[in-house]
């Protein structure tokens, strides 16, 4: 494997690092759905589908009501989770091919630093499980992007679609009216350990559960080091899989199933925790890399309350369901301030007593006031960006659409020349344009996103690049 320079920065930063002791320093564990809607959740509202050990975590935790991703698609999504940054500035989000595929030849840029590289300046130990998408060649992995370890599918698993002879459905026939009929072998995507295939295709009835069975493995190893866990689940993302266990359980058909399992494997993870003895040293948050795929018809989930879903800079779409967990730290509260994942990399690093780098544009805020003593916290907007190019800003209540689409073809692109304006405190739904009657909050959110978006500097677009086309 190749020893980039910024490895050997992290080198030098290990011998100067002395901010904690060992055992003072705080675990992190990002949990990550795909494709959840905010309203799949019992705590969030939905009458079906019931996810005990999450409510559990949102009754004793944090549930954040006004919480966004950076982008309303997989990759950009999580490159701005794992760098703290806007997906434009580092070449992650595209008008040409939105996500990564099987068939891109290219991933998160070296020179990007991601939250298990600045966690290693401080000693912490790193491990990731499930989805990255961030680039499946190697020098793009996981394991070449700061974490020790990594067990997961690298990609969507819809990708590699290899299907029976006996189907002969369009994709979205697939999701929509035949969805239960589907084999696990019939999508070939690999499952690797570190940088090899082990398993291909991978049997996805039991993925979830083998996530599970890695993460408390690697939790119970490093349970005396500082540790960063991120385990980003494949699901609800179609196809659904579930194991015999799950299978008809939930009121809410397949995708209840599906997200009701995935309730019960992160209880387990809060239970190994607690017989551990972590929780009280352990922050855990789980949230999802954008809304749902309502294309899918009843193979996707529900965005609430929120108009439309993944792909779209409507609400449904970027802003998620919540949860912040840290029992004997964070104290019962519904926070309806604003937060995005990019501020968990300067949350973290705050936490863990580490600089944040000096050479780069960082979008994320330390929200560890608000988190631990339940002030006023600093983020004040939210930036929506698709493709390349600014959609949508929300500052304080406000929310302004400068360009609106649907998700993945349905309506057409437009260009307003009067922005839309929604109170999205009072109007989540964004039902009520209200810009003729708020013409002067219409022009301050017109000046902040020109300043804002004409300083932005945009690395060259990497999920252009190709082997072959599809």
């Amino acid at each position: 494997m190749r020893l980039h320079l910024k490895h050997l920065l992290l080198i030098v930063a290990l011998v100067h690092v002395n901010v904690y002791s060992q055992q003072e320093r705080m675990n992190f564990i990002v949990i990550f759905a795909d494709d959840l809607g905010y309203g799949d959740l019992s705590c969030f509202g939905n009458p079906s589908i019931v996810t005990p050990n999450l409510d559990q975590m949102a009754a004793e935790g944090q549930k954040w009501t006004n919480f966004y991703v950076g982008a309303a698609v997989c990759t950009p999504s999580r490159a701005a989770l794992m760098t703290g940054r806007l997906p434009v500035r580092n070449g992650m989000m595209s008008a040409i091919n939105r996500v990564l595929y099987p068939y891109s030849t290219m991933g998160l840029p070296e020179s990007e630093i991601t939250i298990a590289e600045q966690l290693k300046k401080a000693g912490y130990t790193t491990g990731m499980v499930g989805k990255w998408h961030l680039g499946h060649k190697e020098q793009y992995l996981p394991t070449s992007n700061g974490f020790d370890t990594y067990y997961g599918i690298p990609y969507s698993n819809d990708m590699n679609m290899v299907l029976n002879s006996d189907h002969h459905y369009g994709y979205w026939e697939l999701w929509t009216k035949y969805y239960r009929e589907l084999q696990t072998e019939e999508f070939h995507v690999p499952l690797m350990k570190d940088t090899k295939i082990i398993e291909q295709p991978a049997n996805q009835h039991t993925i979830s559960e083998r996530y599970t069975d890695t993460s408390i493995r690697f939790i119970k190893e490093n349970k005396d080091r500082p540790f960063f866990l991120y385990i980003a689940h494949n699901f609800p993302h179609v196809p659904l899989f579930t194991n015999d266990r799950f299978k008809d359980r939930s009121k809410g058909g397949l995708y209840g199933d599906v997200v009701e399992e995935l309730d019960f494997q992160i209880g387990r993870i809060i239970d190994t925790l607690k017989a551990e003895n972590l929780d009280q040293n352990t922050l855990v948050v789980f949230t999802s890399d954008n809304g749902p795929w309502l294309q899918t018809e009843i193979s996707g989930g529900t965005a609430g309350p929120l108009k439309d879903g993944k792909g779209t800079t409507w609400e449904g779409g970027m802003r998620e369901p919540t949860i912040f967990w840290a029992p004997g730290h964070i104290k019962p509260a519904v926070i309806t301030q604003l937060g995005t994942t990019m501020d968990l990399f300067t949350t973290f690093s705050k936490i863990a007593g580490i600089a944040l780098p000096n050479d780069r544009e960082l979008d994320g805020y330390d929200l560890s006031e608000v988190l631990f003593k339940r002030k006023k916290g600093p983020r004040n907007e939210v930036l929506y960006y698709r493709e390349q190019e600014l959609y949508a800003v929300r500052i304080g209540a406000f929310k302004a659409h400068f360009i609106t689409k649907g998700g993945y073809g349905n309506g057409e692109k437009v260009y307003h020349k009067n922005p839309l304006l929604f109170n999205v405190d009072q109007d989540p739904g964004e039902r009520f344009n209200i810009a003729e009657q708020h013409p002067d909050i219409v022009a301050q959110i017109t000046r902040f996103a020109i300043q804002f978006d004409g300083k932005l500097s945009r690395m060259p677009d990497v999920l252009q690049h190709i082997e072959r086309a599809k």
